[in-house]
C-alpha cells in the first residue's frame, strides 16, 4: 500500500471515491447500467412511443441474478423497459437462512412480501414481517434483509423511485457489508423458485 494510502498513524485511510467497489459479486456491479434514459425527440412523437409499447412484462422471461442465498428479478427498470422512467420494480428471493447486503441509499423502498417471512434492521431497529405484509424503507437509513426460517425461501416484490431519485442527483449509496459469497451451511443446493 502506497503513503497516500495510509494516514499519519500508518493505518489505512478512511474510505474516500470507490469505496463500494473493494471486491465484485453481482454482474450488475461490474456492468454499465442505464439509470435514468434521455428524454429527446418531439412531444408527439414520444407521446406516440409510450402508447405503443408494452403494459405488461412477465417476471417469467426475465433470468434470476445473483447467488448463492440471494437472487433478484429485475423487472421493470429504465434500462429494460421504455415506460419506465421513474420507477423500479423487482423480485427479490432468499434462499432459508439467506440474507442481503448491510447497505443504505437515498431512495425510499416498499417491499410487499409474497412467500415467507423474515425481518429487515433498519440502522438499529428491527421490523418482522410476513407473508402478505407490505415493508417501508425509509430514505437513508442503513438496512439489510433477513430471511426468517432457516427451512422455507422468502420471496419479495421491491418498489421504489430510485431512477427518479438519481434523476435529482441523490445518488449517494453505500455499500456497509456485502452480501456472502457462501451458501448458508446445508444450503449450498438452494436455487430460486420457477413459479415467479
Amino acid at each position: 500500500m502506497d503513503d497516500a494510502a495510509k494516514d499519519a498513524g500508518g493505518a489505512e485511510a478512511a474510505a474516500g471515491r470507490g469505496h463500494n467497489q473493494p471486491e465484485v459479486v453481482w454482474e450488475r456491479w461490474q456492468k454499465k447500467r442505464t439509470f435514468v434514459r434521455a428524454l429527446e425527440g418531439t412531444y408527439g412523437d414520444l407521446m406516440n412511443h409510450y402508447m405503443d409499447v408494452p403494459r405488461v412484462y412477465s417476471s417469467h422471461e426475465v433470468e434470476w441474478k445473483g447467488g448463492p442465498q440471494m437472487y433478484g428479478k429485475h423487472t421493470i427498470n429504465p434500462q429494460k423497459t421504455d415506460i419506465a422512467q421513474s420507477i423500479e420494480t423487482h423480485i427479490h428471493c432468499y434462499g432459508p437462512g439467506g440474507y442481503s447486503q448491510k447497505h443504505g441509499h437515498m431512495n425510499s423502498a416498499t417491499f410487499y412480501v409474497m412467500r415467507g417471512k423474515g425481518y429487515d434492521i433498519h440502522d438499529t431497529d428491527r421490523l418482522d414481517y410476513e407473508a402478505g405484509d407490505c415493508m417501508l424503507v425509509e430514505n437513508g437509513c442503513v438496512h439489510q434483509h433477513f430471511n426468517g426460517s432457516d427451512q422455507e425461501e422468502m420471496i419479495v416484490l421491491v418498489m421504489k423511485a430510485k431512477p427518479l431519485f438519481l434523476f435529482m442527483h441523490m445518488i449517494f449509496q453505500k455499500m456497509v457489508k456485502l452480501p456472502p459469497k457462501d451458501p448458508v451451511p446445508g444450503m449450498d443446493i438452494y436455487k430460486p423458485p420457477t413459479d415467479y
